[in-house]
C-alpha cells in the first residue's frame, strides 16, 4: 500500500496518489468524488448494480454486483487500497468482514449510527445537541402513548430505510391515523414533532481522523421532500455560523470523522439551530462548493479518507446558487444552456430521466443570491417546482 508517512498521530494512515480507491455505490455522489480523486493521482474502483453507472463513467473500473453482495465487496476491497461509500444503505456487516483487507477509514460505527433514525438521535442529542422532539414507536399502541407526550402536528419515519420523504407519513390530526400501518405491518419507527423553524439550512464537516474543518452554512429550500434549491451563504450573522460550525465539529469528534459528513439543520426564529438528519457523506447540498470553494466537500472527503492534511476551505464568491436538475428539467435546461454562459452545467450521465430523479445541477456564483434566484426561476425551467412549492 502506498504511503506518505507513519507520522500521522490520530489521523488516518496517509496515502500516496497511485493508490486505489474503493468506491461502494455508483451514482452521482460517487463519480464527484472520483472525479476529485482523479486529479490528485488516485486509481477509483466502483461497485454498482448498474452496468456503466454515472461513477463507473470516470472509474478506472466497476464491479457489476449488488451492494449486499458480500463477494463482490470483498472484490472491490482486494483490488482497493481504502473502501469509502457514497451513500447510507450499505450493508455495515459486509463491510466489516474485510476490514482485515482493506482500511475503512470512516468505519462502519458512523454508519450504522446514520442507517438508524432512532440511534441517530440518540447520538446527536448524547453530544448535548437539539433535535426535534422524538420517540421511538414499534406498535401503534406505542404510537398512541408518543402522540400523547408529542402531540399534532408530527412526522412518523420508518427508523431504517427511506430517502427523499419515502417511508414517512405525516400526521397533522387524528384522521391522518388511517395512512398508519396495522400492527402486523408495524415496523420499527420513530415520531419526530414538528419544528416551528424559519429555514432549513445544512453545514457540512470535513475529517481526517484528527482535524477537522467546515464549510459555510448554507440555506436549502426543499419540494415534496427534494432537495430544489441549495443558497449559499445562508441568511444568518457570525454568531449563528460559529454555533453552527461548533455542533457539526463536536459532532465530527465524536465521530472520529474521515471523510465528509453533511448535518441538515432547522433554524429557528430565535436563532436556535435544530439538527435534522445526518449523512455519512458528500451531500447535494454541498455541490455548489466545487465552483464556489477552493477546496470542495468532495476534495475534503479523499484528502480525509487518505489521511491528507485539511485546509479550512475558503469561499471564492460572495455568494452562490445551486439548482437541482430532476429528469423533467433535463429538455428545458439543455435548451436554455445557450442563453446563460454564467451557468456550471453538472450532468450526471444518467441513462434514464425519470420524473423526480436527480440528473443533474446547475450552480451560478453571484454577488446578489436573491436576484440570482429570481433569474432562475424567471427561466421556466423550474415552473413544475414553482408551481408546487
Amino acid at each position: 500500500m502506498p504511503s506518505l508517512s507513519e507520522e500521522t498521530g490520530g489521523r488516518v494512515p496517509a496515502l500516496a496518489p497511485g493508490a486505489t480507491i474503493g468506491i461502494v455505490g455508483g451514482g452521482q455522489l460517487g463519480r464527484m468524488m472520483a472525479l476529485s480523486a482523479k486529479y490528485m493521482g488516485f486509481h477509483v474502483g466502483t461497485l454498482d448494480p448498474t452496468e456503466d453507472c454515472p461513477t463507473a463513467q470516470v472509474a478506472d473500473f466497476q464491479i457489476v454486483a449488488d451492494y449486499d453482495d458480500t463477494a463482490a465487496i470483498r472484490e472491490l476491497a482486494e483490488r482497493s487500497d481504502v473502501l469509502t461509500y457514497e451513500f447510507e444503505n450499505v450493508d455495515a456487516d459486509a463491510l466489516d468482514a474485510v476490514r482485515d483487507r482493506v482500511a475503512i477509514p470512516q468505519g462502519t460505527d458512523l454508519l450504522r449510527v446514520t442507517q438508524n433514525r432512532v440511534a441517530e438521535k440518540t447520538f446527536i442529542n448524547d453530544h448535548g445537541i437539539s433535535t426535534a422532539p422524538w420517540a421511538p414507536v414499534n406498535s401503534r399502541a406505542e404510537l398512541d402513548a408518543a402522540l400523547g407526550r408529542i402531540g399534532y402536528p408530527a412526522v412518523l419515519k420508518t427508523a431504517e430505510g427511506g430517502y427523499d420523504g419515502h417511508g414517512q407519513i405525516v400526521l397533522r390530526d387524528a384522521s391522518d391515523l388511517e395512512q398508519v400501518w396495522p400492527d402486523e405491518d408495524f415496523p420499527p419507527a420513530i415520531l419526530e414533532g414538528f419544528v416551528d423553524f424559519a429555514y432549513e439550512a445544512s453545514i457540512l464537516v470535513s475529517g481526517n481522523g484528527e482535524d477537522h474543518v467546515t464549510f459555510p452554512v448554507v440555506r436549502n429550500i426543499h419540494c415534496d421532500n427534494i432537495l430544489h434549491k441549495t443558497i449559499m451563504p445562508a441568511p444568518m450573522d457570525d454568531g449563528m455560523q460559529e454555533r453552527a460550525r461548533e455542533l457539526a465539529v463536536a459532532l465530527a469528534k465524536g465521530f472520529a470523522l474521515a471523510g465528509t459528513l453533511a448535518i441538515e439543520l432547522f433554524v429557528c426564529a430565535d436563532g436556535t439551530l435544530i439538527v435534522n438528519e445526518l449523512a455519512p457523506r458528500p451531500h447535494n447540498s454541498g455541490h455548489y462548493t466545487i465552483e464556489a470553494c477552493d477546496f470542495d466537500q468532495y476534495d475534503l472527503h479523499v484528502r480525509g479518507i487518505c489521511g491528507w492534511p485539511l485546509a479550512q476551505p475558503r469561499t471564492l464568491t460572495p455568494a452562490a446558487v445551486m439548482v437541482n436538475v430532476l429528469g423533467q428539467h433535463v429538455a428545458p435546461t439543455r435548451e436554455a444552456i445557450a442563453g446563460h454562459p454564467e451557468w456550471h452545467v453538472h450532468d450526471y450521465g444518467k441513462a434514464e430521466a425519470k420524473r423526480d430523479r436527480k440528473m443533474g445541477h446547475i450552480t451560478v456564483l453571484t454577488d446578489d443570491a436573491e436576484r440570482t434566484v429570481a433569474e432562475l426561476d424567471a427561466t421556466g425551467c423550474w415552473a413544475d417546482i414553482t408551481d408546487r412549492g
